[in-house]
């Protein structure tokens, strides 16, 4: 497991200092670091607290984890996609965002929603293996 948690931090690391790099070559700056920081407290004052009462009130067995956690990707997803998919249609640009981000913002909260269940249901079965029959 360690080993795991030390390649995840070098990734996330790498992958942070792909973002900064990146973020230089920004001509609105201010503007980026200000949805950023909007970003940050809809995460902590909306996403965070909702995901915990979720979590609690759906789940009282031993699969609050996962549950939360799917929940708090599914939010962290959609705080990222709410700007397309708050302003659907037609762009005069069709170049800006050529995909379809509704339907891939979907299909990406049904594929951690579909790991989720997964998860659970392995666990369920190698726990069910563990117990001894009476």
């Amino acid at each position: 497991m360690k080993a795991l948690r030390v390649t995840a931090g070098a990734a996330g690391l790498a992958l942070m200092g792909v973002g900064v790099s990146l973020l230089m070559d920004v001509r609105d700056l201010p503007g980026v670091l200000l949805w950023l920081g909007g970003a940050v407290v809809l995460h902590d004052v909306v996403i965070a607290p909702m995901v915990l009462l979720v979590g609690t009130a759906l789940v009282r067995s031993g699969v609050r984890g996962p549950v939360r956690a799917a929940l708090l990707v599914a939010g962290a997803l959609t705080t990222v996609a709410l700007p397309v998919l708050l302003r659907p249609g037609r762009r005069a640009n069709s170049s800006v965002l050529p995909l379809d981000y509704p339907r891939n913002w979907l299909v990406t909260v049904v594929v951690v929603a579909s790991v989720t269940a997964v998860w659970l249901a392995v666990r369920k079965f190698r726990d069910g293996r563990r117990r001894p029959v009476a």
